[in-house]
């Protein structure tokens, strides 16, 4: 048996300004972008590397999903993001004015930092303890 995750939902308010944030500041590729309905796009985006993993960026169509819009975990961090530098993509964020929630540290696993994204969701950025 073989399973795979292929696609994350992540709840946004605007395809293109979420397009925007993480393509430009983060560096995703925008993997793909469809029309579906004059309301509804299948936008797809993943970091350098990602293999078949990405993230489905999926407009709130409801006032239960815009209520969702950045606090899809109840204030826990939400998605892991590793890297093979952890010294330029932290300084990466810093130079875009992504907000850090907590400074870099060291753990026995890596160097590690809490970043919110641009509606507030939290992100774990992990590298190697030596880069």
């Amino acid at each position: 048996m073989k399973q795979y995750i292929t696609h994350i939902a992540i709840v946004v308010n605007n395809y293109d300004e979420a397009i925007e944030f993480y393509v430009k500041k983060l560096h995703f590729t925008l993997v793909e972008d469809t029309r579906l309905s004059e309301t509804k796009r299948w936008v797809l985006i993943a970091p350098p590397g990602a293999g078949d993993c990405s993230l489905l960026l999926a407009k709130a169509a409801s006032e239960e999903q815009k209520g969702r819009v950045g606090n899809q975990t109840g204030g826990r961090v939400f998605l892991f993001l590793n890297t093979d530098n952890f010294t330029r993509d932290y300084q990466n964020l810093l130079d875009n004015g992504i907000v850090i929630k907590r400074e870099p540290v060291i753990e026995s696993w890596g160097r590690v930092v809490v970043f919110e994204d641009l509606y507030g969701n939290l992100w774990d950025l992990i590298g190697p303890i030596n880069s």
